[in-house]
């Protein structure tokens, strides 16, 4: 009984300025493809794996009277109070490759001994924080 009420993680939804042009960006700076982009541009999704990466406006009556007013960081100094990561295989050239296509650079890839990750963060044409990261190597305990 208790199984039942067990969650699958359907998907991050991301407020935008502009879901076209944060598809296409998604898709040219990190690498996925598109799944799907409705006709009103109001929705659209990422392939991710198992999950999905879904964006929307900013500005949305429907969830705006429901749950409040998308708060959106005032300048690089402020960030959202979440980040979305990313994993890859080879995490300098994903950040290049995130570069290249618009996004900003906040950090450099590099090891984190603490976590054994390698790990770079840029913000995307919306000014939220995206972690570019390796898997997680287990660190030695003392």
């Amino acid at each position: 009984m208790a199984s039942n009420l067990k969650p699958t993680f359907g998907y991050t939804i991301v407020y935008v300025k502009d879901v076209a042009k944060s598809i296409d960006f998604y898709a040219k700076a990190f690498g996925y493809n598109v799944r799907r982009l409705d006709e009103s541009h109001r929705w659209g999704e990422l392939e991710s794996g198992q999950t999905t990466i879904a964006f929307t406006p900013q500005q949305q009556h429907e969830t705006k009277d429901l749950t409040g007013t998308v708060q959106v960081p005032k300048s690089n100094r402020e960030r959202a109070p979440m980040e979305l990561c990313l994993i890859y295989s080879d995490v300098d050239a994903a950040f290049k490759r995130a570069v290249e296509n618009g996004a900003v650079p906040v950090s450099e890839p590099e090891d984190k001994q603490d976590w054994g990750q390698r790990v770079g963060y840029v913000r995307d044409i919306d000014g939220m924080t995206v972690r570019m990261g390796s898997h997680v190597h287990a660190t030695k305990q003392d």
